[in-house]
């Protein structure tokens, strides 16, 4: 063995375009709104939020993957932040996140999400036990009364490139 991880190693596991497309016209995303893409990789969804109007601001840990973003929407108003999610600051507006962040970092990008008062909607692709799990016992934060969250529609194996090792679904907090 060379030593070389694989994304699948390290848990990335980007949408096909296809199955970006579906999940931005499947959430409430309206021109105008402010959309974080957490976990952006190369911009699967980030295009297709761009294509509804949002102002997406695209984050991504990756210095590679970060550069590729900025180089690929530099004309088209997305910001792109590089940083770890653990490390993100919220916006100090209402905001809304679509995204499909790293399986490893599910709950605590939910306690990050449910502990502001800001957050008008999230859709996240995560792993099916875990969003199940979340959805029936949120992570204990600030503002997780206010949140409703509830397990939507299947995102299967074959809709990334390369495969996850499990079924997925869309997590959708709401107001």
């Amino acid at each position: 063995m060379s030593g070389q991880r694989t994304r699948r190693d390290w848990g990335w596991h980007p949408l096909r375009p296809d199955w970006a497309r579906r999940l931005v016209a499947d959430s409430p995303v309206v021109a105008g709104d402010l959309v974080l893409d957490i976990g952006a990789g190369h911009g699967a969804l980030t295009g297709p939020l761009a294509d509804a109007g949002a102002q997406v601001v695209a984050v991504e840990l990756h210095p590679g993957r970060a550069a590729a973003l900025r180089e690929r929407y530099a004309e088209r108003g997305v910001r792109v932040v590089r940083c770890d999610l653990r490390d993100l600051r919220l916006p100090s507006r209402p905001f809304r996140v679509v995204a499909s962040p790293p399986y490893s970092l599910s709950t605590p990008l939910l306690r990050l999400l449910l502990g502001t008062d800001r957050l008008l909607s999230a859709d996240l692709v995560l792993q099916s036990a875990t969003a199940r799990r979340l959805a029936a016992a949120p992570p204990r934060a600030r503002h997780a009364r206010r949140y409703r969250l509830q397990v939507g529609r299947p995102v299967p194996r074959a809709a990334f490139r390369p495969p996850p090792r499990v079924d997925s679904v869309v997590l959708r907090v709401e107001r």
